[in-house]
């Protein structure tokens, strides 16, 4: 019988949740009233924080119970057979935990209860601000726990459970017909372009940048609603820097995945699902400066309102585009329909009208200042960076939501063809590169009218020495481009020589003011050190995409298949096995391939391993031994860790120099995703050598062997396979068959051929078997030289060896690749940003600790609308 009561804890603790959400949200609401918090009546908020931690509890059991299920190979439900399998490791079934809609959101209903804690106990302090701020909290947690409720009421479905059994969720499954209490052996297995370490940190990371935005916008909220529209950017602003970090961080490192994972040759490819996260960020960085502007000159305010809102409101919107279905195709890594998009919808419509009705009701309450912002003014130059952060999201926003204009249209009986544009890395980025150079040149400019004396003279002095290093470094890194120096393109586009003169400019500007501020106070300098980050980002974005070098053109002539598409055909090389080509700069060659093995560094030959009837077991046909040591002796049975993962060994030697690497690709045949491949990248100081396979032989399909030859031998005997010389060197009884049962009167002979190769010498071992009465042929493939060896008769009395020889193509594979110049910079900048906003988050946390001092100031007098 199948046993639910993991699947019922699981379940009621989610309605336990949802419960609780309801009660805290409802408290914490009474207990916001200004009546009940100047009577000193602290039950109703007593009551709140004790509903939200119960919520709190019950949200943790939840996640007990998915994870036991998916550790336990709990089969009988749904989400563990489509997520999981039995042989994955711990560390992959953590990804199984979210690579589901309900893993997800589970995911972030965590963090949201971890980060409701910090702000209760923040609120011990200051109370004034837990009931509002945790209001709209409690409110959130019951949209997402709705999520993950999985209540059905006829046709009205309210939620999609994790903990649904198999039987129920395929219904029209023939076997559960004949048993409902049938149990798979296994499950489908993770996905396997998930299968990597990125995806263990990468989602925890982003989802924790996801509900940090929240805690911005629930005390905007909360001043909005309770009137008290200045205070609300203290505490507000290191949660900010917080999530914006945190979310930058996160987006990097799915750019990092997909850099070593995927095979598109980058980092970034503009997929609507990654646009739909680099959009609220944009605008949290926006947000983030206004609410600076407002701390020092009280000029920002409705911008900050207005900011804040519109990127939690943009989270949620990128909530619906990804998990709604309504992306369709446009994606590659959107998430299926599970019947959830009009509670999406419902979510997103309930805070967008909920945000914009509070904001618009007290729009003209907001304090607002009549200082005119001078052009020599650091808040002017804010408030046109936040405008170009805001106007370089709206063309992202714009052209991913094109899916969304056809889909509404269509609701209303409309019919729309719009489509996305065939080339959106091209389309975003005409518009993206300048608006990273207007962000590099008003990182620099910015900062200098910030600490420096905001006049025409000040200014000059403060430009001086920056401007005249970036003429310096930019003229020098220009002309040794030309020389060769420095990557293998000259530096001659006026459009990338303008970013790199205006991030150029950044940092040096940027170091000027760390230089003047390290008298002072470190922390001073976490705006100067980020945007210092963002500068190295753009450089390296900069070269490693504007300058990315295919180093692997077909030089041959010849096309490969009029199948593949041109680019396939024009930039990459044939590589035929053990055989050498020249390639750019390099000799490349191709030497088999390769598996790993439990227990053993780095990557197994497959020609010492013989497969089982397991594939997750092979034994070992050869002694296995890295550099002294030995893990395999022949005969010993080991463990594949990923058998439907082959790495081919491509072996790299510099035409000028000695030195020689070796990498190995990754690349399985997907019966459902066809070719998934994965790069190996070897990381140089000025640049990365990114190689991956675009095609191999089908491992599916059987190989095309030529006619049987036979021959007759003795031992000594020597004869020409396949151009190769062979020697016969003899025979052998053996008392052991991999794989095979030999009982007492079965016979197992294995004879010993020896063929000599271009640059190695093969060993080849057929096996004859008497067994039972009947022969059992075992050939021997020798992959390199395309040869299938069997022994098919032994004449023990005159000495003689019949052989049945095939012959084949040779092993091949297509490779490409590119060079991607001072990438390097990329990921150091990505550092340098996250130091900074780190930084920043210190010095605000240390402003925050002394409140009464800014109660004291009074707000600035209602003069005019901003």
């Amino acid at each position: 019988m199948i046993n639910t009561l993991i699947g019922d804890v699981g379940h009621a603790s989610v309605i336990v949740a949802f419960v609780a959400a309801i009660v805290s949200s409802y408290a914490y609401f009474m207990a916001s009233r200004a009546k009940i918090v100047a009577s000193g009546d602290n039950s109703w908020r007593k009551l709140a924080r004790g509903a939200f931690y119960v919520h709190g509890f019950a949200v943790l059991m939840v996640i007990f119970a998915l994870f036991n299920i998916i550790y336990e190979h709990r089969y009988e439900y749904y989400y563990a057979w489509s997520h999981s399998s039995n042989h994955l490791p711990v560390y992959y079934m953590i990804s199984c935990f979210w690579e589901g809609q309900e893993g997800s959101f589970l995911l972030w209903i965590f963090w949201h209860v971890l980060l409701g804690f910090v702000l209760i106990r923040g609120g011990k302090k200051n109370k004034e601000w837990e009931a509002p701020v945790m209001g709209i909290f409690s409110f959130v947690q019951l949209f997402l726990t709705s999520m993950i409720l999985g209540v059905v009421i006829g046709d009205f479905k309210l939620g999609s459970s994790p903990f649904i059994l198999m039987r129920d969720f395929m219904t029209d499954a023939p076997v559960f017909a004949m048993d409902p209490n049938f149990v798979p052996q296994d499950g489908t297995g993770l996905n396997p372009l998930l299968q990597n370490y990125w995806m263990v940190i990468h989602p925890p990371t982003l989802f924790l940048g996801f509900a940090a935005t929240l805690v911005p916008f629930a005390f905007a909220m909360a001043g909005l609603w309770k009137g008290n529209f200045t205070e609300w950017i203290r505490p507000a602003l290191p949660w900010a820097h917080f999530a914006a970090v945190t979310l930058g961080i996160g987006i990097m490192m799915g750019a990092y995945w997909a850099y070593e994972t995927l095979n598109f040759g980058g980092y970034w490819n503009w997929d609507p699902v990654e646009n739909a996260v680099y959009i609220p960020w944009l605008v949290l960085i926006g947000a983030i400066h206004t609410m600076i502007a407002y701390r020092r000159g009280k000029s920002g305010l409705k911008a900050s309102f207005i900011l804040v809102i519109t990127s939690f409101i943009l989270i949620l919107y990128a909530t619906f585009l990804t998990r709604s279905g309504i992306l369709g195709n446009a994606s590659v890594h959107s998430f299926t329909d599970l019947g959830l998009s009009g509670q999406l919808f419902t979510y997103l419509a309930a805070f967008a009208v909920l945000a914009i009705g509070l904001l618009v009701y007290n729009w003209k309450k907001i304090p607002t200042t009549e200082k005119e912002l001078s052009t020599y003014s650091g808040e002017f130059w804010v408030f046109i960076g936040a405008i170009v952060l805001c106007l370089a999201a709206f063309q992202v926003l714009f052209t991913t939501s094109i899916p969304v204009y056809n889909s509404f249209l269509g609701f209303i009986g409309i019919e729309s063809n719009a489509a996305l544009p065939a080339d959106q890395i091209a389309h975003y980025t005409k518009f993206q590169l300048w608006a990273g150079v207007g962000v590099a040149i008003l990182t620099g400019i910015g900062q200098l009218l910030w600490w420096r004396k905001g006049d025409k003279g000040g200014f000059t002095e403060a430009i001086m020495m920056p401007g005249m290093l970036t003429l310096l470094f930019a003229s020098l890194i220009i002309v040794l481009s030309k020389l060769g120096v420095i990557g293998n393109e000259t530096i001659d586009n006026p459009i990338y020589i303008t970013l790199l003169v205006a991030s150029l400019f950044a940092v040096f500007a940027n170091m000027s003011i760390i230089l003047n501020l390290l008298h002072k106070k470190v922390t001073l300098s976490g705006g100067a050190v980020a945007h210092i980050g963002i500068a190295l980002m753009l450089i390296g974005i900069l070269f490693s995409s504007g300058y990315s070098n295919i180093v692997s053109q077909n030089t041959s002539g010849m096309v490969y298949s009029r199948e593949f598409p041109d680019d396939i055909n024009r930039d990459n090389v044939l590589l035929w096995r053990n055989t050498p080509v020249e390639m750019d700069k390099y000799t490349v060659s191709y030497h088999g391939q390769f598996q790993e093995i439990e227990g053993v560094p780095g990557y197994v030959n497959r020609e010492l391993l013989f497969p089982t009837a397991d594939e997750y077991k092979a034994i070992a046909r050869g002694r296995i031994q890295v550099g002294d040591k030995v893990y395999f002796e022949t005969g010993d049975t080991l463990n594949l860790q990923s058998p439907e993962n082959t790495y081919y060994e491509v072996q790299y030697k510099e035409r000028e120099g000695d030195k020689t690497f070796t990498l190995y690709p990754r690349a399985q045949v997907n019966p459902n995703m066809g070719l998934l491949a994965s790069p190996d990248i070897k990381h140089f100081a000025d640049k990365d050598l990114y190689t991956h396979v675009s095609s191999v032989p089908d491992p599916n399909e059987e190989k095309d062997w030529g006619d049987l030859k036979e021959y007759e031998l003795a031992a000594g005997d020597t004869i020409i396979l396949n151009d190769y010389v062979a020697q016969f060197n003899g025979a052998e009884v053996i008392k052991t068959v991999p794989g095979i049962t030999l009982k007492e009167g079965d016979v197992a002979v294995q004879a010993d051929l020896k063929i000599f190769g271009e640059k190695k010498t093969y060993h080849a071992h057929p096996v004859l078997i008497y067994k039972d009465g009947m022969a059992g042929y075992y050939p021997e493939v020798v992959a390199d030289l395309g040869l299938r060896l069997t022994l098919m008769n032994v004449d023990p009395a005159a000495g003689k060896f019949k052989f049945g020889v095939n012959a084949t193509q040779k092993d091949y594979i297509i490779l490409k690749a590119m060079e991607k110049p001072f990438v390097n910079i990329l990921w150091i900048g990505t550092i340098v940003m996250s130091i900074g906003f780190v930084m920043a988050i210190m010095r605000r946390n240390q402003e925050g600790g002394t409140p009464k001092a800014a109660r004291k100031q009074k707000e600035p007098k209602k003069v005019q609308a901003a």
